[in-house]
C-alpha cells in the first residue's frame, strides 16, 4: 500500500494559490486514474483504489498547510504504512517556476507544512516531489505563496505540475532513487 499526498490549504478561497500545486498535482493524480476525493477520512480529503494490484490512497489534508503533519500522520498510522511508502507533493520557493525536484529524504527548508509532516513522521527521511514556483519579486512570502496564479502563470504551470503527476506515477512501480535519476534529470517540458 502506498500514499500520495499533495499538501496545500483547503476550500476554494486558495485552490488557485501557489501554495497549493501539491493539491494540483494530486488531483491530476486522480483524474488520470478516474478517482474523485469523495470520501473525508484523517482531516483529509481521500481518493482511493487499486493500481496495479496495490492499494493507494490519495491524500488532501483538511488541517490547513501548518498543521499538514496531523492528517498525514493519522492515515499513515491507521493504515500502518511506512513513511517510506508515502509521497508528499509540495511547492518550493528555491526552484524556479517550472522545476521539479525529487527527494528521498530532507529538511523542510522552511516549508512549513513539510516541517509539520517531519514533526509528526519524527524522520526526515519521507519521499518527495518538490515544485518550484519561485520567491516574491515583491511584498511578503505569505503573500505570495497565498496570491492566485494569473492565466498566462498557471499556463506555465501546467506542464510541471503532470510532470509531478507523472512523477508520482512512476514512483508507485519504482524506488525513489530511480525516480530521481529520471525526473532530476528531465526539465518539465
Amino acid at each position: 500500500m502506498k500514499i500520495i499526498t499533495g499538501l496545500g490549504n483547503p476550500g476554494l478561497k486558495y485552490a488557485s494559490n501557489r501554495h497549493n500545486v501539491g493539491f494540483m498535482a494530486v488531483d491530476m493524480v486522480a483524474q488520470k486514474l478516474g478517482w474523485d476525493f469523495s470520501k473525508i477520512k484523517h482531516n483529509s480529503q481521500i481518493a482511493e483504489g487499486h493500481y496495479k494490484g496495490e492499494k493507494i490512497i490519495l491524500l488532501k489534508p483538511q488541517t490547513f498547510m501548518n498543521l499538514s503533519g496531523e492528517a498525514v500522520a493519522d492515515a499513515v498510522n491507521y493504515y500502518d504504512v511506512s513513511w517510506q511508502d508515502v509521497l508528499i507533493i509540495y511547492d518550493d520557493m528555491d526552484l524556479l517556476p517550472g522545476q521539479l525536484r525529487v527527494r528521498s529524504k530532507g529538511s523542510a527548508g522552511g516549508h512549513k507544512g513539510m516541517a509539520s509532516v517531519i514533526a509528526h513522521a519524527h524522520t526526515n527521511e519521507i519521499p518527495r516531489v518538490k515544485i518550484g514556483i519561485g520567491h516574491p519579486l515583491v511584498g511578503t512570502v505569505v503573500d505570495y505563496v497565498l496570491q492566485n496564479f494569473d492565466k498566462e502563470a498557471m499556463a506555465e504551470m501546467v506542464p510541471v505540475l503532470a510532470k509531478a503527476a507523472e512523477a508520482a506515477f512512476y514512483w508507485l512501480e519504482h524506488e525513489i532513487n530511480q525516480v530521481m535519476n529520471i525526473y532530476n534529470a528531465t526539465p518539465a517540458e
